[in-house]
């Protein structure tokens, strides 16, 4: 592809952002999402999104590709890139009629170690998802097959169910869905959500032991 090519929208290809730093990765991975979420003033959320894999918490850093609806000729592109620490993180326009992604990619990501998919748009082989750790969130399933023509590009920005991701961003994904933030935000937002954990549970404390007066918890559901 010619640099020229390469400045057009619709087929612009970035190189990779770099990974996050792999000890706020792994700090965030026993981190509940929607405090998370809450100590971003509950601004970041993909909205539609939800786990279709067996179970367990998602964190890693964001591998972007933005594709034609029902098309993943970009997706396949992005996979040649994968490295370990990444999550694929796919803008298909919420399209629902036609699977991204399927359990030949599934498999060719965890070769590469891919940490997770999130897709706006759905995937095919639920069962091999359902069965498997490996983290997937999407809007659902369906057993139509992409086309594979393109255009698409890797590591631009892309909006997931709302939410934009940008390359380099760290994605935490659990039961509850997805949210994304920037990396050089990390450590802040961190020590918020640790906060938040301490206080949440002093309250679960006070409501077992009959002490609860009933105060407003900022955050809490």
């Amino acid at each position: 592809m010619s640099n020229l090519s390469n400045a057009i929208p619709g087929f612009r290809r970035p190189p990779l952002a770099p990974l996050a730093d792999a000890a706020l990765i792994e700090a965030f991975r026993g981190r509940a999402v929607a405090n998370i979420s809450d100590n971003m003033e509950r601004l970041s959320a993909a909205v539609g999104l939800r786990p279709l894999h067996q179970g367990g918490i998602m964190a890693g850093t964001a591998l972007t590709v933005r594709t034609r609806p029902g098309d993943n000729l970009a997706i396949h592109q992005a996979l040649e890139l994968m490295q370990p620490g990444y999550v694929l993180v796919v803008d298909g326009g919420g399209d629902v009629s036609r699977a991204l992604v399927g359990e030949i990619m599934k498999a060719i990501a965890q070769s590469r170690g891919c940490v997770g998919f999130v897709i706006d748009g759905v995937i095919r082989d639920a069962d091999a998802f359902a069965r498997d750790s490996f983290p997937c969130f999407a809007r659902g399933a369906i057993h139509a097959g992409p086309y594979k023509s393109g255009p698409g590009e890797i590591n631009v920005p892309v909006s997931i169910g709302g939410m934009v991701v940008n390359p380099g961003d760290i994605l935490v994904g659990d039961a509850d869905g997805v949210v994304a933030f920037p990396a050089a935000a990390g450590a802040a937002l961190l020590a918020a959500t640790l906060k938040q954990e301490e206080k949440e549970a002093a309250i679960l404390r006070s409501i077992a032991e009959g002490t609860y007066a009933g105060a407003y918890a900022k955050g809490g559901a």
